[in-house]
């Protein structure tokens, strides 16, 4: 199998060269590595070896650039930009694809997501990769509901068989892309989560959406998908509250690294626009 990481990326250049030095180390190397970026800065310095290509800003268009790229190949790692995968990541999860055609989206363990918290440094993901142990089978597999964003594998010959995309309808930052583009190939086969395709989530802050914006997005981007039909409602109306009321209950006492007034100000209008029939992800854009 030919396989391809590809790794959306913008405003992080520096981030970036850290995680392209890591997938360096992989037992079993990517046949391409491609890079799509919206600034030139995006990737300064270039290295040799990856394929870098641009596209308009909005990680659902810079994947679609990838998916379009990587018509050569069989599968396809998406990767963040500061997610460090383990050595063994790509060798695991290209034998797991081999030994089940029935699989069409792998996701792998995260050991650590520095979305949850402040972020972790270059260093310190590595530190945590380095003190990593695993034990078991590694290529144990269980079901699972989608892929994570930050690290999924998807099986290509399915995504160009259905026309699958990644929705541009979700701008920006896209909040829950990723539920919706793998609950999308899940339901032409399985979705798998591995124990031993593992790595580090950095979440770095550098970035994101602002806070308003993300907290619409919290709301707007599941009733959106929900009404689609990739993420049910049993799902969606326990994620957009659960999200609405963290925020509110940290607003006064925020983290350093969380908006929290700001997502919950989101939460609000996009709460607001729900009540009035014209709830869109789109209407972030003009926030």
């Amino acid at each position: 199998m030919r396989i391809a990481i590809g790794i959306a990326t913008r405003g992080r250049a520096a981030i970036l060269a850290g995680t392209l030095h890591e997938l360096a180390r992989q037992t079993r190397p990517a046949d391409r590595i491609i890079v799509c970026h919206v600034e030139p800065e995006d990737v300064a310095p270039a290295q040799p070896g990856i394929a870098y290509i641009r596209s308009p800003a909005g990680l659902p268009r810079q994947r679609n650039a990838i998916l379009d790229a990587a018509a050569d190949c069989d599968l396809l790692l998406f990767l963040d930009d500061d997610f460090l995968p383990a050595p063994d990541y790509l060798r695991v999860t290209a034998a797991v694809f081999a030994a089940q055609p029935d699989c069409v989206v792998t996701t792998g363990t995260v050991l650590a997501d520095g979305a949850n918290g402040p972020g972790f440094s270059l260093a310190e993901g590595r530190a945590i990769l380095a003190g990593d142990a695993p034990a078991g089978d590694p290529l144990a597999a269980a079901p699972h509901f989608n892929g994570y964003g930050c690290n999924m594998a998807v099986r290509l010959a399915v995504v160009r068989r259905h026309g699958i995309r990644v929705d541009e309808a979700l701008p920006l930052y896209a909040w829950y892309e990723d539920i919706d583009f793998t609950r999308q190939l899940g339901r032409h086969g399985r979705i798998l989560r591995l124990a031993g395709a593992r790595g580090v989530h950095l979440g770095t802050k550098l970035g994101r959406s602002p806070g308003r914006r993300l907290g619409y997005s919290q709301v707007a981007n599941p009733v959106y998908l929900a009404r689609k039909g990739t993420y049910p409602w049993s799902h969606a109306l326990p994620s957009l509250l659960r999200h609405t009321l963290k925020n509110a209950v940290r607003a006064p006492w925020p983290e350093p690294w969380a908006d929290r007034w700001g997502r919950f100000r989101g939460n609000l209008l996009a709460l607001a626009d729900w009540a009035r029939g014209r709830v869109a992800p789109g209407r972030v854009l003009e926030l």
